[in-house]
Order: structure tokens, then C-alpha cells, then sequence
């Protein structure tokens, strides 16, 4: 494969983090490792060089504005520091591009949420967005029991509005040469907007496949985990009551995070006598701890773009049991896991219960333990994720290089095509093509 020189937009790396972060350094030093790729990043205040931790990619790299990490939610979720970085890397391609610098792509890797311009738009550069994903509503069923949010997180309801009247965002979408979204959820989201290629993959992926733990086959006992944000949308309450109501000590359920839901998912425990274990933030190597000792993996998020704790339960080879909604919806099928429907919180309760059962058979957990494992190895390691991506380059400049010398022959005069395929042909694939 041809070396392309490769821009990648990510405003935020870290291999030493975790969350998007972390994902945007695999995929950095992925990507380098078989295309020239320079990334423009903002680097955190407290946080080491990006460039030393990168070496087979040009860095280039700004400080964070000052005073953002004082308030550490609202700029988790809003991101406020993002405007800075538009103005900055927008700056760098345009002198790039004016400099002659040869760019074949400009690839916006993140922010995962789609409430932000690219700073690609009217380059005149080729780009690509993506993985993308998120906001995904509250089933209305559930809202009686969500606790009131901050103003900031509220503020995430008006990304359906925008889509429809951002002129910025309408036109970072429609101009990309590609959207890469992290479900195929992601391509209703984007509603009318015209399209002229979509594609799925998940902005995570698992490094290499694990040695399978041995478990208990046998037996009555069956050993659930959670791990994650105990927050309402994860759906832990919802555990909690499918565990109650099977009423069996030998059916327990671990939980492994914090959260502002714990307390109620504790008293809820309480209440219903259910064999609940609560145990908050540990550290990495406890949780691999509680991966292998686990039967099973219940994560009934309902709420959740894409579901980074289900790849890396899956890699443990853990049978699942997830919401059948967003990105975990997508990723886990029926041999691996069991998808539950949501409808009403009851419901919701009672359909967990049933997959619970379900799992007690040792033979089904085993044959979706093995379909887990199988999964991994074959669609979710970080070297498939790169090869994909790299082939989806190749892709687009290929088709951009053809499409401009398709239009270079219909100048010179009517009846000339080169390559095989005149411009028309070439536009009407790019936007008639929508992967899922």
C-alpha cells in the first residue's frame, strides 16, 4: 500500500488516559505506522509533550486555553476548549495548503460527539468525520426516573435542532468525502442531510486478543458484572431489579464504578433484598480481577453511543446481556449475547430477568463465551480497525484522483474519460454509496 500524507484532527491524545483520548492514540499510532500522518492536537495543562510518546508522527501540538480545567464536567461535556483548536488547526491547513504542503486527507477523528464543526471546512482539503456518535435520547418511558441534570448536560438535547439549522454543521457533513459512524443509529441521526458515503466502525477496539479464563461450568451459582458510570442511562438500577426479581442467592451481581445513581441503586438493592455487591472506582488490575471471575456480563446502558466496556468484557470472552440500542445494539448479536428490547422500566426489568435465566445454562454460556472470543479476533482488534480504515483512504483518494482527472478530460472536450469512468459516473457513486 502506498504511503499518503494523512492529517488527523484530534483535538485530544493520551496514551496514558483512558476514554476518547486513549482511543485517538491507538488510532494516531496505528495510522503512522503505514501512512505519513501529521496530527494537530491540544495538549492539557499538566499533561507531558504528545510528540515524545508519538515518534513515527509529525506533531503538532498547542497548549490548552487556560482556566478550562477548573470546571472539569461542564468541560468534559461541552468542551469549550474545542473553539480554540478549530481556530488553530483551521490556520495550520490553510497555511499548509497555501504553503503547497502535499495533503491527501485531512481525517477528523474526534470529538466523538457531533455538535462540532471540522476545521476542514472550505479547505478545499478532502476530508473524512468519524467514528461519530452520541446523542441519543432518554426513552420517554424512563424520564419519572431520571434525576434532574446540570444546565450544561441539558444543553445536548438541542444537537437534533442543529442538524437542522447549523449552517456550519449541516456543511461539515454534506462537504465530507466520508462520515464514519460508530453505529448505524448514526445515519438517522444525521436526518436529510445528503451524504455522500457512510460508513460503521467503532472508535475503540481491543489490542489483542486475551487467554480465555477458566470458569465455572457447573453449578447453580452465576457471578453477573457491571462495569461502568452508575449513572441512571446506564440501566444498573435495572440489573438490580432483574436480579431481585429472580430472587435467587446464587444469581448475584457485581458492580464495579461510581456515580450520582449509586446511592439510589444501593437502597434499591436494600429494598429488594438482592444479592448486590457494590464496590465502586477500583484500579485497572482489579478490574481484570473481577473480568475473570465473572460468568457473565450484564451492561443494559440505554443511552450509550457506543459501549467501549463491551469490547473489552467480550475480549475477556464473557457471554453478554445488553440494551438493544445504540452501539452496544450493534456490536454484540445472538452469538455472543442477549439484546434486551426497552421499552417501559418494568418491562426493561423483567426482560434482563429473563436473559438472566437464560444464562444459567452452562452450555449457552459457553457456546456465547466462544462466539465473545470469536467476535474479537475477527472484527475488533486495533490491527483489523487500522487495516479498515487504511483501506477506506485508499478508497477515497483514489476515487477523488480519478474524479479530477475525469474532470480535467470533460474540459478538454466532450467524449474524453479517463481511466474508465467519466465524472458523472464518479460523482453519482460517491453519493449514491451509504455502507452500513
Amino acid at each position: 500500500m502506498k504511503k499518503r500524507s494523512i492529517v488527523i484532527l484530534a483535538p485530544y491524545v493520551n496514551g496514558g488516559d483512558v476514554g476518547e483520548s486513549w482511543s485517538n492514540f491507538q488510532w494516531v499510532a496505528g495510522l503512522s505506522e503505514h501512512h505519513h500522518v501529521t496530527l494537530l492536537c491540544q495538549r492539557r495543562r499538566g499533561q507531558g509533550p504528545i510528540g515524545p510518546t508519538l515518534p513515527r508522527t509529525r506533531v503538532v501540538e498547542w497548549s490548552d486555553p487556560p482556566a478550562l480545567r477548573r470546571f472539569e464536567r461542564f468541560d468534559s461535556m461541552l468542551k469549550p476548549g474545542l473553539l480554540a483548536y478549530f481556530f488553530r488547526a483551521r490556520r495550520w491547513l490553510l497555511a499548509a495548503s497555501a504553503a503547497g504542503e502535499p495533503i491527501d486527507l485531512v481525517h477528523q477523528l474526534a470529538p466523538l460527539a457531533m455538535r462540532y464543526p471540522t476545521p476542514a471546512l472550505g479547505t478545499g482539503l478532502p476530508y473524512v468525520i468519524g467514528p461519530v456518535g452520541g446523542s441519543l435520547e432518554t426513552p420517554r418511558e424512563f424520564a419519572e426516573e431520571m434525576p434532574a441534570a446540570p444546565w450544561y448536560v441539558r444543553l445536548r438535547g438541542v444537537d437534533r435542532l442543529r442538524f437542522k439549522f447549523d449552517p456550519a454543521l449541516r456543511a461539515t457533513y454534506r462537504g465530507a468525502e466520508c462520515v464514519i459512524g460508530v453505529a448505524p443509529y448514526v445515519r438517522k441521526l444525521l436526518g436529510d442531510l445528503p451524504i455522500r458515503r457512510f460508513e460503521v466502525a467503532s472508535e475503540t477496539a481491543v489490542a489483542a486478543p486475551l487467554p480465555t479464563p477458566v470458569r465455572r461450568r457447573g453449578g447453580r451459582d452465576l457471578r453477573l458484572l457491571y462495569v461502568g458510570r452508575v449513572i441512571r442511562t446506564k440501566g444498573v438500577r435495572d440489573a438490580i431489579r432483574a436480579v431481585g426479581r429472580i430472587g435467587d442467592p446464587a444469581v448475584s451481581l457485581d458492580v464495579v464504578g461510581a456515580g450520582d445513581d449509586l446511592a439510589a441503586c444501593r437502597e434499591l438493592a436494600n429494598e429488594l433484598s438482592a444479592p448486590v455487591r457494590f464496590h465502586g472506582k477500583v484500579s485497572r488490575r482489579e478490574v481484570d480481577g473481577f473480568y475473570r471471575n465473572a460468568d457473565a456480563f450484564v451492561f443494559p446502558s440505554f443511552r450509550e453511543p457506543s459501549g467501549n466496556v463491551v469490547l473489552e468484557a467480550m475480549s475477556h470472552g464473557l457471554p453478554m446481556i445488553v440494551a438493544d440500542r445504540g452501539g452496544p445494539g450493534f456490536v454484540v448479536d445472538a452469538t455472543c449475547g442477549v439484546k434486551v428490547p426497552i421499552t417501559s422500566p418494568e418491562a426493561f426489568a423483567d426482560q434482563i430477568a429473563t436473559a438472566i435465566l437464560k444464562l444459567r445454562d452452562p452450555e449457552v454460556r459457553e457456546k456465547l463465551a466462544s462466539g465473545a472470543e470469536t467476535s474479537v479476533r475477527e472484527k475488533h482488534l486495533w490491527g483489523t480497525r487500522i487495516a479498515q480504515m487504511c483501506s477506506l483512504y485508499e478508497s477515497i483518494i483514489d476515487e477523488k484522483r480519478s474524479g479530477s482527472v475525469a474532470e480535467a478530460a470533460e474540459a478538454k472536450g466532450p467524449g474524453s474519460v479517463v481511466g474508465g469512468r467519466a465524472l458523472g459516473s464518479a460523482h453519482a457513486t460517491a453519493a449514491g454509496v451509504h455502507r452500513t
